[in-house]
């Protein structure tokens, strides 16, 4: 059993991912550096038309498999328009806050090449403005991009090649600490997919035998909330998401440990495949820590409201100030890799999953007495 992860790959592929912009519809260049790290670990991929990756781990069977999922894509902006003054409106890629785009750095992503720009309040300077700058709306209709060009006028704008509807990525202003926090934009969720990475080395490097096949799934759109909507093989009969688990005032998530979802805004994850993994947890001296999250969905979400018929659970890394400039603990990475990789390997315990109809016989029960001892069924 691969129990070691190899921490220095972890923080390094999440650097080179980070590095990457790959705002939602841009995704492009980190599909493709995904795809040349999996030759490098030596598990087979296919590619869809848009760029999701599927990766598969080969088990002992195809029928009855798993899969795990993280996402690729992050937020960002698509310009709106070219003001007068030649600077940029912009609407969101995602749903995250202008007051958390104020004076951010960001790169335009034209068709002639990339240019460099800040974000900034309409009335950015206290010198010009004096006390406005603190009592003017958050918005993204109060926010602009300053181009680091000649760009005094619409026209000079253009000329550059800049048009409505480029996108604009997000300067992720990456630190990794010495005590293990790693600050960043758009760790969400390319810290999930770190972690995915790092999990299906140390799985390749031990040659664990897996009971089904496990489809490793990199998608591209969950930003926007079409995630993995239609990226499940129909022999996919679960799926557990990896996403960011928020550690603001009222949650039970943590910074360090595997928090697991219970429920989101859409309703619960599966009960069964859920206490698996806090079974596994239990069993394997994981920290653990289960949440609720009331304005939160992930690639699960997609995948039922795209028609699959499969189990779903979340696992998230602790985040502090999620769809902001974000923090997060490597802990939180290394445990949920692990994770990963006994999930992976663990036995299936619900044959008939493998089955898309059948009657009664082999089908799971909930504890219905009043004992908090009563034996679940076998979860998968």
């Amino acid at each position: 059993m691969p129990t070691r992860i190899d921490t220095d790959y972890l923080v390094d592929i999440l650097g080179r991912l980070l590095a990457i912009p790959s705002p939602t519809g841009y995704t492009d260049t980190i599909t493709r550096c995904v795809s040349e790290e999996l030759d490098r670990i030596g598990v087979s991929y296919s590619v869809t038309r848009r760029g999701a990756i599927l990766a598969n781990y080969r088990g002992a069977q195809e029928e009855g498999a798993r899969a795990v999922v993280a996402h690729l894509d992050t937020l960002g902006a698509t310009v709106k328009m070219i003001k007068p003054n030649g600077r940029l409106e912009l609407v969101p890629i995602g749903h995250w806050s202008a007051r958390a785009a104020e004076t951010t750095r960001c790169t335009i992503l034209s068709d002639q090449g990339a240019f460099r720009g800040t974000i900034l309040p309409l009335k950015a300077s206290g010198h010009t403005f004096n006390e406005e700058i603190d009592s003017q709306p958050v918005s993204w209709r109060q926010v602009e991009v300053r181009i680091d060009g000649d760009c005094a006028d619409r026209a000079s704008t253009e000329a550059l090649g800049i048009c409505i509807g480029d996108h604009v990525a997000i300067d992720p202003g990456t630190e990794f600490l010495d005590n293990g926090f790693i600050v960043s934009r758009h760790l969400d969720d390319k810290a999930g997919c770190a972690a995915m990475l790092a999990a299906m080395k140390a799985m390749a490097d031990a040659r664990l035998a897996t009971p089904v096949d496990v489809h490793f799934i990199f998608t591209i759109s969950e930003e926007v909330g079409s995630g993995a909507s239609a990226v499940l093989l129909e022999n996919v009969v679960s799926m557990v998401s990896i996403d960011n688990g928020t550690t603001a005032t009222g949650q039970n998530s943590r910074e360090t440990g595997v928090t697991i979802g219970m429920a989101d805004q859409v309703g619960p994850f599966d009960y069964h495949l859920t206490r698996k993994l806090i079974r596994l947890c239990e069993e394997n001296d994981i920290p653990y820590q289960r949440d609720v999250f009331r304005y939160y969905r992930s690639d699960s979400a997609s995948a039922l409201e795209g028609g699959a018929d499969v189990r779903t659970a979340l696992i998230t890394f602790g985040i502090d100030a999620s769809h902001s400039y974000e923090r997060i603990h490597t802990h939180a990475l290394e445990s949920i890799a692990r994770l990963i990789c006994l999930y992976a390997a663990s036995p299936v315990e619900i044959a008939r999953d493998a089955q898309e109809l059948g009657g009664l016989e082999g089908f799971t029960q909930q504890p219905t007495g009043p004992s908090p001892h009563s034996a679940d069924e076998p979860q998968r």
